[in-house]
């Protein structure tokens, strides 16, 4: 009678401790499940909302308008249920709740999301995505904000994300200390844990007149290689009068120098264009050698001043491709010659690309650089901000510009160390050549 007493007891002591297990594995697993319901709510709410402002913001200055009203909501993903095996969110989310649940330690949020987002930018094989820390974007939105346009005498374009010199001005103190075009920037005032943008390069040089700045620089073998020769300037932050728009006349050719598409570049080559065909010219050249880019719109406005109608530029987004136009006004129609070559990128590609699909000039010059694709930068609900490509340039026949680039009609390269300009001279004599046909 004990024996079985006992084993009756040891029986209901064991459904107990089974049931105070299991009553625990479920009030677990229902937490989980809360969490985790009000995580996806929490993420599609954002996600519906972040998705319609960068659509409407990304049309808005690609200078196609966009009722906000009619934007509809897309979520990646809607349609089907988010797995460990196809969303990165769910996989850390398993994992933080094993570590919050289970581990002696506490997670230290901040310097975990730093390397995650950083990784998750890296993986997308986008040059140009890149993660800023809370810190790091607050300084850029500061010395952006703070802007007095003052420089080193270098003019800054961005490939494959980070920041070199496209040229660098006669004269300049940049230019007798050593710095050459195709130089990169390493690091600034000794700050080389990140790599820097041209933004952010413009930014930090928006400094007092006559402040100094000290700037690491790299010199690759190539604009593609990794590594090579440092070395450091100490250089002076000053106002520079940089003229972007300059002309000559050439025995009937009107020779335009278009240094950047600037805000009102259109205005300053349509000026220009007036004042050498008063002066006698029959033909043009337009030079971009050496131009970053700059606006979209003001690149298709100078297109249009050569080209009456048809398509000047394909954008693709995830949403897909759409078109841009001529104006329908045209300030000539004579013959026209573009200068470009390997420092030639962004949207001055894109100039180039329209004037030469719509066979409307010859180029002269070297394949241009094939930065094709637009950068936005979004701020982040928990402070920092990402920047990422989202949406790249097509030529007007539907080409790809952005890896690419332009090839020229007439292939002239400048001879290294040599003050000849064999480039313009071909394009003048090409243009001259035009005025007798």
């Amino acid at each position: 009678m004990k024996v079985e007493g006992t084993k009756r007891q040891r029986r209901s002591t064991s459904r107990l401790k089974k049931a105070a297990i299991s009553s625990r594995e479920h009030v677990r697993n229902w937490k989980i499940a809360t969490r985790l319901v009000l995580f996806l709510v929490l993420v599609a709410a954002f996600a519906g909302g972040f998705l319609v402002r960068a659509n409407v913001d990304l049309m808005t200055s690609l200078g196609i308008p966009v009722d906000e009203s009619e934007a509809s909501v897309k979520t990646p993903g809607a349609s089907k249920t988010n797995t460990v095996y196809d969303s990165i969110a769910m996989r850390v989310l398993e994992v933080e709740d094993m570590l919050s649940a289970y581990s002696f330690d506490d997670i230290h949020l901040d310097e975990a999301t730093t390397p995650v987002l950083s990784d998750l930018a890296t993986s997308t094989n986008d040059p140009y995505a890149t993660y800023f820390t809370p810190e790091r974007y607050e300084k850029y939105m500061e010395e952006n904000a703070d802007r007095k346009f003052s420089g080193v005498g270098v003019l800054f374009g961005d490939y494959d994300g980070r920041a070199y010199a496209i040229d660098v001005l006669e004269g300049s103190e940049a230019q007798a200390e050593g710095v050459q075009q195709g130089d990169f920037v390493h690091a600034i005032d000794g700050d080389s844990g990140h790599v820097w943008s041209a933004s952010e390069v413009i930014g930090a040089l928006a400094r007092g007149d006559g402040e100094n700045i000290v700037i690491t620089w790299t010199r690759p073998m190539s604009m593609d290689a990794t590594g090579g020769d440092e070395f450091t300037t100490t250089l002076t932050c000053r106002n520079y009068d940089i003229v972007n728009v300059t002309t000559e006349l050439d025995e009937g050719v009107g020779y335009i120098k278009l240094r950047q598409v600037t805000g009102n570049a259109s205005e300053l080559v349509a000026q220009a264009i007036a004042d050498l065909s008063t002066q006698g010219a029959l033909a043009f050249v337009l030079d971009v050698t050496d131009n970053p880019g700059g606006f979209l719109t003001q690149a298709l406005d100078v297109a249009s001043q050569f080209v009456p109608s048809g398509v000047l530029v394909g954008i693709k987004t995830p949403e897909g491709t759409s078109t841009r136009t001529a104006t329908g006004t045209t300030d000539t129609t004579s013959p026209l010659v573009v200068m470009a070559n390997e420092y030639t990128s962004g949207v001055a590609e894109v100039l180039v690309a329209a004037l030469k699909d719509n066979q409307r000039a010859t180029v002269v010059g070297q394949t241009t650089m094939g930065k094709g694709s637009v950068q936005v930068t979004r701020e982040l609900t928990f402070g920092g901000a990402m920047r990422y490509t989202c949406a790249y340039y097509l030529t007007p026949l539907g080409r790809d510009i952005n890896g690419v680039g332009v090839s020229p009609s007439i292939e002239v390269s400048n001879p290294p160390d040599s003050e000849d300009d064999m480039q313009k001279t071909v394009a003048l004599v090409t243009a001259r050549s035009m005025i007798a046909q």
